[in-house]
């Protein structure tokens, strides 16, 4: 299913169409059809991002309209037209539009005119001048190479990572290292490279890393779910280079090589015992690399990042929090159970799959991209449960208010009897609350039999034992022994003095 919500969020960034379309895993056709009905249906983003995909796509989409058919234009001649001195692509639209006038044809408008330019320039692979833009891309990956620090305990070399990001317009770069290449530290990676630039690009362009794409298909990549959660915290658009074509990252391809050179081998001597000590020196290497004087432009890489910075987005006021997404069935007890705890979910989706968002403090739930529960996340013993009362039954929550006063005070009107019995569920445990369940069944058994019944059958019960269990009772009750002892005494002479 096509993600409406993340189109609309992506063109509200000012993202282009095709880029929308590769960051979607869809069709630029898609994502200007989208665009188009939301501007028609009047549906802004922040109206949609309160919406499930679903409830988006019934706005969108009432009835489909006829469609007019459009003049495709001869972009094989566009494009040798584009070769010529003085000639623009807005010349050759308005060429394009007088021609469909004269033969009564319908033009494309500019902006799709221009799109499937494009479109046309990377499928044939024809060459064309890239302009970067200050504070439009940040390209993201690791290096080839690796950096060791020593065991203090062992001796060993331990092998590290190295992250690397750079801005294309003004070649200012981040460099830190890690133990392992795991999602974890390329999250945190970014984090710290947003920290340390102080904004963020409206586009971020990664390798096609299982960290950052689960799927690698041709031309619609599978974002991770992770990654494009941090994405939407940053206000970023994730849109991978395509497989094994550099030059989608050429300034991070070319500043890892100059990175390999510049503080790897400067610090190839040099022994670290801690993983800060190894990054200090990097962050010392890194200072003098991006202060390295150009070699065919003034300035530095420090002094162009000067000018690129305003056009930065701000960076939110909390950083991301990572989260882990796993899938869950809600169980009969309509609880799911994650890391040994029981969440509760809204009784009407028992046996449902769902999608469990963890992070430290909080877990979420969520059924076909809405949000249906969250709670707090537990922790300690396992086991624990974190019930909503909502999410109950009827007949289920009219038993949650029970405590033992209220237990004791319903047992004194039914009879003695039933009062001891209860009594001794309720000290039998270290907890009080653990005999809870045996009294919740004792009222059960009282709304099946009867009140009457239940007090004879725990006078019973207690000429047996005084600390009876729920299963006797249950036992008398169920074979009819409580009947034998009334019918008894029913039965018996009355003896009378005469």
């Amino acid at each position: 299913m096509i993600n409406y919500k993340e189109i609309l969020r992506l063109n509200e960034l000012g993202i282009k169409n095709s880029q929308i379309a590769l960051s979607c895993s869809c069709s630029r056709t898609s994502v200007v059809n989208v665009i188009k009905k939301a501007k028609e249906s009047d549906l802004s983003y922040e109206t949609a991002c309160k919406m499930s995909n679903k409830d988006i796509s019934k706005i969108l989409f009432k009835a489909n309209s006829a469609k007019p058919s459009y003049k495709m234009p001869d972009y094989d001649f566009i494009h040798r037209e584009m070769a010529k001195s003085g000639v623009t692509l807005s010349l050759l639209w308005m060429e394009y539009c007088d021609e469909c006038r004269n033969s009564n044809e319908i033009p494309y408008k500019s902006t799709q005119f221009y799109n499937y330019y494009s479109d046309y320039v990377k499928n044939t692979k024809a060459t064309m001048h890239i302009d970067r833009k200050p504070g439009e891309v940040l390209e993201v990956d690791w290096a080839g190479q690796t950096a060791k620090i020593i065991n203090t305990d062992t001796g060993e070399m331990i092998k590290t990572y190295i992250f690397v990001a750079a801005l294309p317009y003004s070649g200012y770069s981040y460099v830190e290292a890690f133990f392992s290449q795991n999602q974890e530290n390329w999250i945190s990676a970014h984090i710290n490279t947003y920290k340390f630039f102080g904004g963020v690009t409206r586009i971020l362009i990664p390798d096609n890393l299982k960290t950052g794409v689960e799927k690698v298909l041709k031309n619609n990549p599978v974002i991770n779910k992770v990654y494009q959660e941090m994405a939407e915290h940053y206000g970023t658009a994730v849109i991978p280079a395509r497989v094994r074509t550099p030059k989608d990252k050429a300034t991070v391809e070319g500043v890892v090589g100059i990175i390999s050179t510049w503080i790897l081998a400067a610090i190839r001597n040099e022994q670290f015992l801690s993983l800060k000590e190894l990054n200090d020196s990097i962050k010392e290497k890194l200072y003098i690399f991006n202060n390295k004087p150009f070699q065919k432009k003034e300035g530095n890489r420090t002094k162009l990042f000067e000018e690129e910075k305003s056009f930065l987005i701000p960076l939110p006021e909390n950083h991301f929090e990572m989260a882990i997404w796993k899938i869950a069935t809600v169980q009969y007890n309509y609880h799911v159970i994650v890391d040994n705890q029981n969440y509760s979910v809204p009784y009407e989706y028992i046996k449902q799959k769902v999608d469990v968002r963890i992070t430290k403090n909080v877990v979420e739930i969520f059924f076909e991209d809405a949000r249906i529960t969250s709670h707090p996340r537990l922790y300690g013993r396992i086991g624990q449960f974190s019930t909503i009362e909502s999410h109950m039954p009827l007949n289920h929550q009219k038993y949650i208010q029970w405590n033992g006063e209220k237990f004791k005070n319903w047992a004194s009107n039914i009879g003695e009897n039933t009062f001891i019995v209860i009594n001794s569920f309720l000290t039998f445990h270290k907890v009080e609350q653990q005999g809870y369940k045996s009294c919740l069944s004792l009222i059960k058994l009282a709304d099946k039999y009867s009140f009457e019944r239940l007090e004879t059958a725990c006078e019973k019960a207690l000429s047996y034992t005084p600390s009876p269990s729920l299963k006797t009772i249950q036992a008398i009750l169920k074979s009819g022994q409580d009947k034998v002892n009334i019918t008894e005494e029913t039965e018996k002479p009355i003896d009378s003095e005469h």
